[in-house]
């Protein structure tokens, strides 16, 4: 099982997803007799954020996202060994696709994102895992990077509905399922890594509907 905020599951397939997002705001202008209120308009600019297709070269990410503190709601950081079978994993998945999450603007990579199948609750679906690398953390990245894993697991085809399990705890990743547009079903306990009990919530995006 893979709790939202690192992507520690199976996870790499199409073209790369791209989120465009902004917003305009303009409370007018003065007009007849109203003298001395001026006009002010704001532009807010949301980052965008592109999918980039998870390769040979990306390991060192990986060993970035593997840290005590991006690792503290999945059971602390994994082995050398482990973190080189998942990377494996990750190229060679040939159901889903992993990514790295890069700025539109300039390429720089802030996180993974990335979406695979599982069995739930009697049925296949697909579910999806995240990491925006600290640094890059409090910009709405992850939440935009969410989106456009939406757009690409449903270009996949193959199952209805995209899950997310963050744990209970994590306050921001289950703010970014909200945000990206998920419905919370309820909560789910999950043993992982082996011998570790984890409470978590159960968001569900509707593939078909379009919506949560």
């Amino acid at each position: 099982m893979t709790p939202v905020v690192s992507s520690r599951a199976l996870g790499t397939g199409s073209a790369p997803g791209v989120v465009v997002a902004g917003g305009l705001s303009d409370p007018g202008s003065s007009v007849g007799d109203m003298v001395g209120v001026a006009a002010e308009v704001r532009v807010e600019r949301v980052e965008q954020v592109r999918l980039v297709p998870w390769a040979e070269g990306d390991f060192w990410l990986l060993e970035r996202t593997n840290s005590p503190e991006m690792t503290a709601h999945l059971g602390g950081p994994e082995s050398e060994e482990k973190l080189v079978s998942r990377h494996r994993r990750y190229v060679e998945l040939s159901a889903g696709r992993m990514y790295r999450v890069t700025l539109a603007e300039g390429g720089e990579t802030v996180g993974s994102i990335g979406f695979w199948e599982r069995e739930w609750r009697e049925e296949w679906v697909w579910e999806t895992g995240w990491g925006i690398l600290p640094e890059f953390q409090g910009r709405g990245l992850a939440a935009q990077a969410a989106r456009a894993v939406v757009t690409e697991a449903r270009a996949a085809g193959g199952h209805r509905y995209l899950h997310a399990f963050p744990s209970v705890e994590h306050l921001a990743s289950n703010g970014v399922c909200r945000r990206a547009g998920f419905t919370l079903l309820g909560q789910a306990e999950f043993e992982y890594p082996k011998g570790h009990w984890l409470t978590s919530n159960d968001w569900r995006f509707d593939l078909e509907a379009g919506e949560g």
